[in-house]
Formats: structure tokens, sequence, C-alpha cells
């Protein structure tokens, strides 16, 4: 379903809000500020507004991917999370994924994942594999 704007009642909110591409934390700030004014009307949105919403909220992403962008976690970081996660030790790992030793290593970070070990990992967590590699 296409939702009509009000080209009149669209265009003034666009004067008074003036969005555009952020490209400074004044500017990330104030399209924040935007963002919460719009929100605080709650449900009584008009469909210009709503809009609206939906444009700043994308340059602010649009910024906050630019400025913090995230970073992919290792495989040994996604096993210790897990492991705290489910209150686990390494020893419990050992029938999973080989020897004390061997366990100690991965999760010390001196030996990495093998496909293998992840297949058995990905099972045992229930997660992807992919996680683990």
């Amino acid at each position: 379903m296409t939702i009509t704007l009000d080209s009149k009642t669209y265009g003034s909110l666009l004067a008074a809000y003036q969005p555009k591409v952020i490209a400074s934390e004044d500017e990330y700030n104030r399209a924040l500020e935007s963002i919460e004014t719009l929100m605080a009307h709650g449900e009584e949105l008009s469909p210009e507004e709503n809009s609206l919403l939906e444009l700043l909220s994308i340059l602010v992403e649009t910024y906050e991917d630019s400025q913090f962008p995230e970073e992919a976690s290792s495989p040994q970081a996604v096993l210790l999370h897990l492991m705290e996660a489910r209150g686990l030790k390494q020893a419990d790992l050992v029938e999973i994924i080989g020897s004390k030793g061997v366990v100690s290593e991965i999760v010390n970070g001196k030996r990495s994942i093998s496909k293998a070990q992840a297949k058995a990992l990905g099972e045992f967590f229930n997660v992807s594999p992919a996680l683990f590699i």
C-alpha cells in the first residue's frame, strides 16, 4: 500500500527540519533531537511526520555506521562469550573439541579452531559453525 503525502505539509516539515547527510557530531546530535521530538508524538504522527522520521533515522544510521563501525568478533571471542553465557569451563569442552591442552590453546587464542571443531561447537551451542571460523 502506497501512502500519499501532502506535499505542502511535507515540504513545511522538510523546511523546518532541513534534513541532510550528517557530517559532524553537532549535526548528528541535532538529528537525534529531531527524532526524539517526533517520537514524542507517539502514535499521533501524521504520514508526513512518519516519513520525515524514517528519513532522519536513515541519516543517523548512515552516520553511525561510518563513525562507529562494528568489529567482527573473533572465533575465540564468540567461544568465550558462549562459554560465559552458559557458565561453562574449559573442561566442559574437552569432549567436544579435544584434549585439555587443545581446549586451552583455543580458548587462549594460541590455536585456531579447525573446521571439524567448529562444526562440533556449532552443534553443541546450537549456532552456525561459521561463527567459529
